[in-house]
């Protein structure tokens, strides 16, 4: 524990400024300034120098990249898929669900797809929320109230909520796709213009 605060002050930048200023004083006792008194001038100049060095910076946190957070969201809709495996649903809302996580997978899926998904913060923020958050909720909101309609028959079924609930989120998905599909269009585009241009 010690040697180790040893080797951080050692490394700090307070050492080379007091071993600047320590010089000095040795520079000072050689030149007959400091008389007996120089290993207290030598090591005061040494603790001065030390003192007004510039505090160390901490180092900023490690927070995970674009591509690593797609990584953590990629494993965590595997997970999602295992669970939603065990889920009994309707026919519609099994096709929406099917609609929903196929275009997830398709945007998580690893290639120059996620990689463009990477660049869009936004997009990004989307696919997690739907995949940790979103889908589940719905999913299990739906099984929930299932198990409550079979002791009310009557009530409005659950099955019409949840079909509606895959839908808008199957459109917001869809969002990131859109505009990652518009900026590859554009992408497209300009590599026609450019060569047009050169023509004229």
């Amino acid at each position: 524990m010690a040697a180790s605060r040893v080797l951080d002050c050692l490394e700090s930048r307070k050492n080379p400024a007091g071993g600047a200023c320590g010089l000095l004083g040795l520079v000072l006792t050689f030149a007959g300034a400091a008389g007996p008194y120089w290993p207290v001038v030598v090591a005061g100049l040494y603790g001065a120098g030390a003192l007004i060095a510039p505090p160390e910076r901490p180092a900023p946190p490690g927070f995970p990249g674009p591509s690593e957070q797609l990584e953590t969201i990629r494993a965590d809709f595997t997970a999602l898929g295992t669970c939603l495996g065990d889920v009994d649903l309707p026919p519609g809302a099994a096709a929406r669900l099917a609609e929903l996580t196929g275009l997830l997978g398709a945007l998580l899926e690893p290639g120059w797809v996620a990689e463009a998904l990477a660049r869009d913060p936004e997009g990004v923020h989307t696919v997690s929320r739907a995949v940790r958050q979103d889908v589940p909720e719905v999913v299990d909101a739906f099984v929930r109230t299932r198990w409550w309609t079979r002791l009310t028959p009557g009530a409005d079924p659950p099955e019409r909520h949840l079909e509606h609930q895959l839908g808008l989120l199957r459109e917001e998905a869809g969002r990131p796709a859109s505009a990652l599909r518009d900026t590859e269009r554009r992408r497209q585009e300009s590599h026609t213009r450019y060569p047009e241009d050169r023509g004229t």
